[in-house]
């Protein structure tokens, strides 16, 4: 059950990215998606978010009941000032990724952030706690 959960959140999530393209120079707008692993884990879920060149001060995690957003800006990082761009394929501008959550509520465990990487874990909270 939880697998056919993850699959249809993936093509969810996979239509959301073709369809959002980047719409203009204001502080909301997102020009890409990291890509991301979701795995369940025995007591909750483990996300890890593929985010090279961002540093972990400038990530900002937001989690709700039905929703965990990642969310940062990943400047244009050039050298030399007067090279002249043949090639960009690292996409940069910012981002915003929201996974979609279901079955007992999450709670926030912790996160690292190591080579590129950001590792999030999520536990589920226990019944006699939801609403307290």
């Amino acid at each position: 059950m939880w697998l056919q959960a993850l699959e249809a959140s993936h093509r969810a999530d996979k239509l959301q990215r073709d369809l959002l393209r980047y719409v203009g120079p204001d502080c909301g707008a997102s020009s890409w998606e990291p890509p991301v692993d979701v795995f369940e884990t025995a007591d909750g879920v483990l996300l890890r978010f593929a985010l090279p060149g961002i540093r972990a001060r400038d990530i900002e995690i937001r989690l709700e009941r039905t929703m965990i957003t990642v969310s940062a800006h990943r400047p244009l990082q050039v050298s030399d000032a007067q090279a002249r761009i043949r090639r960009i394929e690292i996409p940069h501008g910012r981002f915003v990724r929201r996974i979609a959550l279901s079955g007992p509520p999450l709670e926030l465990v912790g996160s690292s952030h190591e080579d590129g990487c950001l590792e999030i874990r999520l536990r589920r909270t226990p019944l006699d706690q939801v609403g307290t």
